[in-house]
């Protein structure tokens, strides 16, 4: 059968609403960008794929669409290499990645052209009649993917003013869920509550927190709490590096029957590199170390395992693309490792690629973040993919397996398009409730 050709390549760059998230880089602003790319091809097929938002991105996308357009859909692999063989290091792109958890670094980190490779794939499994996963690694392993509850510390939206920052309010919602995250949540007991929520809406078994906002102490009393309420649960928690050496072990080091694995617990100090710090970690708590800011490529991947520094990789395919996530996921089952994927705020277009990537990958994965939650409700999709159980349900139609609402795109669009500024900015926020704040890698949010 002859290959479809790739007729258009579009670039819509959209926007959604989002509470204010707490992380170590300060709180979410009132809205998300991100970037989608729609293939159409000459057998009638429309290709998705989304990615992170921000002018630079957007840009990055437009200038190789004269490499897209035109080319076989089954030749995605060599489209995707004379990307690769025409791009150069950006102004401003140091190498140094996301160690410090540097916010602008990231759209560094993000390749863009992995939304295109999601879209090419999404038509190659329409062509051939597959869902995408059959054409990833040794093929479908599972038919659902397990997820687990991503935990936020929220702040009071009521403290910015409304003309400024636009929160979305949810208060009449009549979905507990959507009325509960839009309110402030920063203490043990109104962390347990958003977890009680979200198992009784999505059936989650697993919870990772999000920490670096509080100090540390209180953040490991937010972990007991969530351990004594879910006994069986695997509880996890993700500071982003914002802990020392010193007191990550202090923290953790007594926290065996309450934390199943640490993500990020310390970063760069002292001369020595994020890796060889989680090193030294690992071997005063013996406790399992995930990452998503360590080994962001191939190169930092290498010195990771070099030094043993992680256990659990995280891979998302929006850092390490498609065919990368999964050729991840075979080398770590190989080494007796494991895979899993890390998330930042995003659409149902994500969730449907994560749904499968998670299909695809071989061995156990850990259960894959996802900020979908967060932004439930906001569908660009006709068919969203549900988490059911804990579990995301892969699609069984062709390619991705779902269908592009164009209307919620072009509204999503308008949104975009209203913003003073695309790119993400946690410090913005943060001025409302601490004046004169800036973002301090090696401090929690909060801890001023």
């Amino acid at each position: 059968m002859d290959s479809p050709i790739i007729q258009t390549m579009q670039v819509i760059p959209v926007a959604g609403y989002d509470s204010m998230l707490m992380t170590l880089s300060g709180a979410h602003a009132p809205c998300f960008t991100r970037n989608l790319v729609i293939l159409t091809d000459s057998a009638g097929h429309t290709g998705i794929g989304e990615i992170h938002g921000g002018d630079y991105t957007c840009d990055c996308l437009n200038a190789v669409r004269p490499l897209v357009e035109g080319q076989p859909v089954a030749c995605y692999r060599q489209i995707l290499q004379t990307i690769h063989r025409l791009a150069s290091p950006a102004a401003g792109d140091d190498g140094a990645g996301i160690q410090t958890l540097d916010i602008a670094k990231l759209k560094f980190v993000v390749k863009s052209e992995w939304a295109i490779e999601c879209a090419m794939l999404d038509l190659l499994g329409q062509h051939l009649g597959v869902p995408m996963c059959q054409l990833l690694g040794e093929g479908q392993q599972r038919t659902e993917v397990e997820m687990l509850g991503y935990l936020f510390y929220v702040s009071d939206k009521n403290k910015t003013p409304a003309s400024a920052m636009q929160y979305l309010d949810e208060s009449a919602s009549t979905d507990p869920w959507f009325r509960l995250r839009r309110e402030e949540i920063l203490t043990p007991a109104r962390v347990v509550e958003e977890a009680q929520a979200l198992r009784e809406k999505y059936g989650f078994a697993n919870f990772k927190l999000k920490g670096g906002v509080l100090d540390g102490d209180t953040e490991m009393e937010t972990c007991r709490a969530l351990k004594q309420a879910f006994p069986e649960a695997r509880i996890n928690i993700d500071p982003n590096g914002a802990w020392s050496l010193d007191e990550a072990i202090r923290l953790c080091k007594n926290m065996h029957n309450v934390l199943t694995y640490v993500e990020d617990p310390c970063g760069p100090e002292a001369g020595y590199s994020s890796r060889e710090i989680m090193r030294e970690f690992k071997n005063a708590t013996q406790f399992q170390v995930a990452t998503n800011m360590i080994a962001t490529d191939w190169r930092q991947f290498y010195h990771t395992v070099s030094l043993n520094a992680c256990d659990i990789i995280l891979a998302d395919p929006h850092f390490w693309g498609f065919d990368g996530a999964i050729r991840m996921s075979q080398l770590l089952h190989s080494w007796g490792l494991s895979w899993g994927v890390h998330s930042n705020n995003h659409f149902d277009i994500t969730l449907a690629a994560f749904a499968q990537v998670g299909a695809a990958a071989v061995g156990e994965p850990a259960p894959l973040d996802t900020h979908w939650i967060w932004q439930d409700g906001q569908n660009l999709l006709k068919d969203t993919p549900q988490i059911i159980g804990g579990k995301l349900q892969v699609p069984a139609a062709p390619g991705l397996g779902v269908t592009l609402d164009m209307d919620k795109v072009m509204a999503a669009n308008a949104l975009y398009n209203k913003l003073p500024s695309h790119d993400r900015d946690d410090a913005m926020a943060m001025q409302y409730l601490i004046p004169g704040w800036k973002y301090d890698h090696k401090r929690p949010c909060l801890v001023r």
